[in-house]
């Protein structure tokens, strides 16, 4: 698959369009593999017990398969999740950021299909796993 919109252009899409969750990612790489991004771990992420909450979770793989798809078709805002299965498979580690690895496995014109892969720092096995679909808006 070809790369449309590189690491900058898509930190730069989040700051114009979604601002209100740019600072808390990173997007560490992009490349036709899929995209990876971090989550820098702070307190409001945190459940009781000072565990990452499984809502930050869900965002950052969110987050991370939009961009991958964004990645392939540009800067198309209104593409939006029509589904996501997340299995949270072990605790991660404590105050350490996560880094959630997307990969689109299918682009249509109207649905992308892919899976993210949750890793938390320090940690070499996986603490989540997700499946995600995406609407793609239609070209005006």
């Amino acid at each position: 698959m070809t790369v449309v919109m590189d690491a900058a252009a898509l930190t730069e899409f989040l700051l114009r369009d979604f601002g209100q969750v740019a600072n808390d990612y990173l997007v560490e790489s992009v490349g036709t593999e899929g995209v990876t991004l971090r989550l820098t771990v702070a307190d409001r992420h945190l459940r009781p017990g000072g565990t990452v909450s499984g809502p930050a979770i869900f965002a950052l793989v969110d987050v991370a398969m939009y961009l991958a798809i964004l990645s392939r078709i540009g800067p198309v805002a209104l593409t939006v999740t029509t589904s996501c299965a997340i299995d949270f498979m072990r605790k991660p580690a404590a105050g350490c950021d996560l880094r959630g690895e997307a990969r689109v496995l299918k682009l249509g014109r109207s649905l992308a299909v892919g899976d993210v892969m949750v890793f938390s720092d320090g940690q070499a096995e996986p603490v989540a796993r997700a499946s995600l679909t995406y609407s793609i808006p239609p070209k005006r």
